[in-house]
């Protein structure tokens, strides 16, 4: 028996304003819409190349939910320091020390001899670790 399609299973529109049309960006002011914008995102990430507009209006929705949740779902890491942090974010990302060598393109066995401080960070692994968890890179040294 044929599969029954969804409305999210029809094509997204090229443009940006006929994406809007579908689902207008706007401040997200709950967890039903902050799950909806996701869905769109996740929608749009799985489209394979972007159009401009369709690029544009996945930027959109990324500085959205990006601002949700930096005021409903921060990570608090005021009273951890250095590989304390690190460790930390991993655990509330449910990553572990293998993750933490492919995020930073390095051979697996040297995840965990940063979390052991057998390894020091870089200043090029700080500042990827900053951009993927969202913190200040000065919160990554110790």
């Amino acid at each position: 028996m044929p599969r029954t399609k969804r409305a999210g299973d029809a094509p997204l529109p090229k443009r940006f304003e006929d994406l809007v049309h579908v689902m207008a960006p706007c401040a997200i002011s709950d967890d039903v819409s902050h799950e909806n914008t996701l869905e769109m995102i996740d929608r749009l990430m799985a489209a394979g190349r972007l159009t401009k507009g369709q690029a544009a209006y996945l930027e959109t929705l990324v500085q959205l939910v990006e601002a949700y949740e930096a005021q409903h779902h921060a990570i608090d890491i005021g009273d951890l320091a250095g590989s304390a942090t690190l460790r930390h974010l991993l655990d509330e990302t449910g990553s572990n020390a293998s993750d933490l060598a492919r995020l930073l393109d390095l051979h697996p066995s040297m995840g965990s001899k940063i979390l052991n401080g057998d390894r020091a960070l870089t200043l090029d692994h700080v500042r990827t670790l900053a951009e993927h968890f969202g913190v200040r890179p000065d919160v990554l040294i110790a």
